[in-house]
């Protein structure tokens, strides 16, 4: 009886009902995408690079000025220096470091003559130190030796055969079902090479945003190729003792600057201060968002006490008649609460519908992944829960309203 007095008073009364309705819809598709998006970029500030400490190791970005024709011997100069100071437990020069932005990629496979059987991998080029100083895991296999590194000058020298390639276990798998790639020759496309896979190492991120949709099945595909890297920019990874970050990177640097100043340190940074600055934009776009979702709740609350308010008012007269017929302060909360619970529904149903529809828009404007099902069912049980607290002050009043007092002044 009393659901279908609120049906009935609902059809006579469309404007309330309706705005509160899609108050609730705009709310949940929102609440929904937004969850969504915080979860993803925390996600992706979090996600593992594959270096064992990040705290102990920093980044040297060394940049040579004037004539570059002996760069092998000073990057040899420089590491040797490097390596000899008392509070460095080991340093390796590469092309890039996974916490330090895009990472040139190349395609790794075992059939060349299947274009398609191919890996897309970031491309590290160090030497036999690399793996020691970034701490990375060897699974499977071996290091390289120091006479099956060779220097690279540029993107342009490549090697025709390599002494060997180092793979992440992602790539292993993806080249074999079974991950069993060891001593199998390897073809890297774009440089005409080719090498035997000698070792597996159990991750090293492709760059800090692989992690993204778009990007998700080259996050963790990475390879090791046994060059020197030489250039006029090259990093310098340094490995610190333990408890001697700080010290490592003052002695670091006044040791190259005594060995040559024809160079230029462009920045110095430990990877836990490069990790902090390459999601810097992932952290602001999740604060953003959850202003944006408190603002959004907070006015949705604030409309629906606000609308629910003034239709109570509207109802004195009626609300005081059922009062004097004999309905108990109990009823009248029950049945505003019922009512604002079907409000809601509706307002629930387009909402999941707005969802879904602009989380599908941006799966192909944004490379967004799929909205998962469990953040519309958060954001129908949070706006289930918001609506009764907010209709739960009006209600309370229009309970409170005494019958004799309606009735004395009808």
């Amino acid at each position: 009886m009393e659901l279908g007095q609120i049906l009935a008073s609902l059809r006579r009364n469309k404007v309330g009902p309706a705005l509160i309705a899609l108050q609730i819809a705009v709310t949940l598709a929102v609440l929904c995408n937004a969850l969504f998006i915080i979860r993803q970029q925390l996600a992706l500030s979090r996600q593992p690079s594959g270096v064992r400490d990040e705290a102990s190791v920093f980044v040297i970005t060394n940049q040579w000025a004037g004539t570059t024709d002996d760069l092998s011997a000073r990057e040899q100069t420089d590491l040797a220096a490097l390596r000899a100071l008392p509070q460095v437990a080991d340093a390796t020069v590469s092309n890039a470091h996974p916490l330090g932005g895009p990472v040139g990629a190349d395609v790794i496979t075992l059939h060349p003559d299947q274009p398609r059987s191919g890996v897309r991998a970031a491309t590290y080029l160090m030497d036999d130190h690399g793996l020691n100083t970034l701490g990375l895991k060897l699974i499977a296999g071996r290091n390289f030796y120091p006479d099956e590194v060779v220097n690279r000058n540029g993107l342009a020298q490549r090697a025709a055969s390599l002494g060997g390639v180092i793979v992440t276990q992602a790539v292993a798998r993806r080249l074999s079902p079974d991950g069993k790639v060891l001593g199998r020759t390897a073809s890297i496309l774009g440089d005409g090479t080719t090498a035997p896979i000698i070792g597996v190492i159990a991750q090293l991120q492709s760059s800090p945003f692989a992690g993204l949709a778009g990007n998700a099945p080259f996050a963790a595909a990475s390879m090791l190729l046994p060059y020197r890297w030489e250039d006029s920019q090259v990093f310098y990874l340094v490995r610190a003792k333990p408890g001697q970050l700080a010290a490592a990177m003052l002695a670091a640097r006044n040791q190259l600057l005594r060995i040559s100043r024809q160079r230029i340190i462009t920045d110095m940074q430990s990877l836990t201060d490069a990790r902090r600055e390459s999601y810097r934009g992932a952290r602001s776009v999740s604060l953003i968002m959850d202003v944006v979702c408190a603002i959004l709740l907070g006015a949705t609350t604030l409309g629906i006490v606000g609308l629910t308010s003034y239709w109570v008012s509207q109802r004195r007269r009626i609300i005081g008649i059922r009062r004097a017929l004999g309905a108990t302060r109990g009823g009248i909360l029950r049945y505003f609460q019922t009512e604002n619970l079907l409000i809601a529904a509706g307002g629930c149903i387009i909402g999941i519908a707005l969802g879904v529809a602009a989380n599908l828009w941006m799966l192909q404007s944004i490379a967004l992944a799929r909205l998962p099902v469990i953040y519309p069912i958060v954001g129908v049980i949070a706006m289930f829960v918001l609506g009764q607290l907010a209709v739960l002050w009006p209600a309370l009043r229009a309970a409170a309203v005494p019958p004799a007092v309606v009735t004395r002044s009808v």
